[in-house]
């Protein structure tokens, strides 16, 4: 039924919970994988929170960690998919909006899926926090698959 999964991650526990189970789905189903991790440019920082006023960082400093940070957060995807023996490539993109960048992302890898973790919020924190998993669904033009992962005790 599904031949290529979206696995989006953000480095989160939370994440890497959906993500090993998105790849155990992937195996049982016979699937290849796209680990994916959607960066902010180093704008929507600046103007988001002072972000770099206050530490003094640099764009090319930004851009510098957050890809090497998204290397790391896609390769635990990777090696989580190959000792499942599952198929599976990696992908980095940026975009100002996570939700967008994780749907155009399926839409250019050819993926018929999107795995997705929630952390399952709801009421005000929801509506505080946004939900990426909310904007995807409502973006979304292939088969999204929601796994709530659960906290930590």
């Amino acid at each position: 039924m599904f031949k290529r999964i979206l696995i989006p991650t953000d480095g989160s526990s939370l994440s890497a919970q959906a993500a090993n189970k998105g790849v155990c789905f992937a195996r049982q189903i016979g699937a290849e994988v796209v680990a994916l991790h959607v960066t902010q440019p180093f704008a929507a920082t600046v103007g988001f929170d002072g972000m770099a006023a206050a530490y003094a960082i640099t764009d090319e400093d930004y851009e510098k960690t957050a890809a090497e940070q998204a290397r790391r957060y896609v390769q635990a995807v990777l090696d989580r998919a190959h000792t499942a023996e599952v198929k599976a490539v990696g992908k980095v993109v940026s975009n100002f909006n996570v939700a967008d960048g994780l749907v155009h992302a399926a839409r250019e890898e050819k993926c018929d899926l999107i795995f997705i973790g929630s952390h399952g919020r709801s009421g005000l924190s929801r509506l505080l926090l946004g939900s990426v998993t909310i904007k995807v669904l409502s973006l979304a033009r292939v088969a999204v698959l929601v796994y709530r992962a659960r906290d930590s005790d």
